[in-house]
């Protein structure tokens, strides 16, 4: 479903001849967005020549041509509070005054299942050394999630990262380990013998290569724009940092590094510094 959310009329005279319509039209996609959702902006309007700017909330837009105007990729975090976040889009050019379109979309909730889970104590009360490691690797990753390419790397469609296998414990999940509140989960898990195929769920470069004491040997594909996936758990990764990947190429294997149960694959994916569910981004396409 398509929702115009504003017409905004042209600021001058000189932007009316260069846009007959006298008009800049954004449109949100989809029209009803929930806690960890992934959707887009569409600009039509703004001319050839022109720059595009935005916003949702406090995280920034960034925007590619696309269909006779500009998009950008939204990302609503995984622990955004339910209400209705401000929009903005701004349009520059060469010999053209500022025009500025703003709005507010509204951002439903969701409930999550509870996981419960029972692991050894070393993995949860780390020792101090063990979790500076942690909370470094942990600040590796938010950086790398702040390094935003100008270039689009995906193309189409985003296909499973492990083939023949539903997703189990899904996004969001509230994890109680050893009977103590943790942070939810923000990705999905898929189960698979150690050693299956892991593929690229879109084309891109690969920005990381690690081996970190939570998720284990991982990999991180940046797509461009801002958008990433993560690949957790792995037994081993066959691709290093700044190769390009195609869609459905393989990175790694299933495995059960880091914290684990038993091998799976944790998938994950974020615009920027927003987690969003896996699930919606397999389910986004853009005409190529």
């Amino acid at each position: 479903m398509w929702l115009v959310v504003a017409l905004v009329w042209l600021a001058s005279t000189a932007d009316a001849r260069a846009e007959p319509s006298g008009r800049l039209a954004v449109v949100v996609h989809p029209a009803r967005l929930s806690v960890g959702d992934v959707g887009w902006l569409h600009v039509r309007g703004a001319g050839d020549a022109a720059t595009v700017e935005g916003s949702v909330g406090e995280r920034s837009l960034t925007f590619f041509r696309y269909a006779g105007g500009h998009a950008a990729v939204v990302g609503i975090d995984l622990e955004t509070r339910p209400g209705t976040l401000p929009w903005r889009v701004a349009t520059l050019g060469p010999g053209r005054e500022p025009r500025i379109a703003h709005g507010r979309v509204k951002v439903s909730g969701r409930s999550f299942p509870v996981q419960r889970l029972t692991l050894p104590e070393r993995m949860v009360d780390l020792e101090p050394e063990t979790e500076r490691r942690a909370v470094a690797e942990t600040e590796r990753l938010r950086m790398l999630f702040r390094t935003i390419s100008g270039e689009r790397l995906w193309r189409g469609r985003f296909t499973r990262p492990v083939a023949g296998t539903e997703p189990g414990t899904g996004f969001g999940a509230r994890r109680i380990i050893n009977g103590r509140p943790r942070m939810p989960h923000s990705g999905i898990d898929f189960s698979a013998g150690s050693g299956t195929p892991v593929v690229a769920a879109n084309a891109g470069r690969v920005a990381l290569v690690a081996h970190f004491f939570f998720p284990g040997r991982l990999v991180a594909i940046d797509h461009g724009l801002g958008l990433y996936t993560l690949y957790f758990h792995l037994e081993h990764a066959i691709v290093t940092e700044d190769e390009r990947v195609g869609r459905g190429q393989t990175i790694g294997a299933v495995g059960a590094t880091g914290r684990a149960t038993g091998p799976h694959l944790h998938f994950a994916a974020q615009v920027g510094s927003a987690r969003i569910d896996p699930a919606g981004l397999l389910g986004l396409s853009f005409r190529d």
